[in-house]
């Protein structure tokens, strides 16, 4: 099984260890793994901006890049439901992109998606332990139905006692430029969110969408918490979260 990665600009530019720890899970599932290297952007910037021509060719793009793979795996489900639930919009107007585009949207999965549901894994590489709470990223929950997967996936690891927070589904406040154009909206809802996660205890949240990570650990050290960890679930799974 050929599986082409896209890493996504986050995490490449922000926080390469997470597409490290994505290679070590497919790999150790058996997948070929290929990571082309010119990939950049899914468009979702542009998109949510307004800037459909740029969008569209960065879909165009991904196009060229990806659809000669057996599946396409996208460790966000910020990126995933760009591609799956938004590229259909941008190429609707050319029928030869639609066409290629409709033959590659059912092989473009998130990645706990991909884990649970394609390759239906009954364990994972990893041998985190301690109590963990979930964040539900709005765009892996609502355009993905991203939820179960990840739960099922850290069930996996005897060690973790997952508790459940206060409105897990609730968003974070990071919505992409969202948290760029109002970011005193933005601010007051990941203050929520900060405060469910301190109220269930547990010393760690996991997640599986960067930009989450980026606002929810950004607000929890400039508010003073230095101790909570918070890590993409692709590193729990596959053992780096100590790496």
């Amino acid at each position: 099984m050929r599986v082409g990665l896209f890493v996504t600009c986050l995490i490449d530019l922000m926080r390469p260890e997470i597409g490290m720890s994505v290679l070590d899970l497919l790999e150790s599932a058996g997948c070929e793994v290929v990571v082309p290297e010119t990939q950049t952007c899914c468009g979702q910037p542009g998109y949510n901006s307004g800037e459909r021509s740029i969008a569209r060719d960065l879909a165009q793009k991904f196009l060229d890049e990806f659809e000669e793979f057996d599946y396409v795996v996208v460790p966000s489900g910020s990126c995933g439901g760009m591609v799956k639930a938004h590229y259909g919009d941008l190429l609707r107007d050319d029928p030869e992109l639609m066409g290629r585009f409709e033959r590659l949207q059912p092989r473009v999965y998130e990645l706990t998606d991909f884990l649970v549901n394609v390759l239906k894994l009954d364990k994972v590489p990893g041998t985190f332990s301690g109590e963990v709470t979930y964040h539900d990223s709005c765009s892996g929950l609502r355009e993905l139905g991203v939820q179960a997967q990840p739960r099922a996936l850290l069930g996996l690891l005897p060690g973790v006692t997952l508790t459940e927070m206060k409105d897990c589904q609730a968003c974070c406040g990071f919505g992409g430029t969202f948290a760029l154009k109002y970011g005193d909206i933005s601010t007051a809802i990941v203050d929520e969110k900060c405060a469910n996660i301190k109220a269930s205890g547990a010393p760690t949240v996991v997640l599986g969408d960067l930009g989450c990570i980026l606002n929810i650990e950004g607000r929890l050290r400039r508010t003073g918490d230095r101790t909570t960890r918070v890590l993409h679930i692709a590193e729990v799974l596959a053992g780096r979260s100590d790496k």
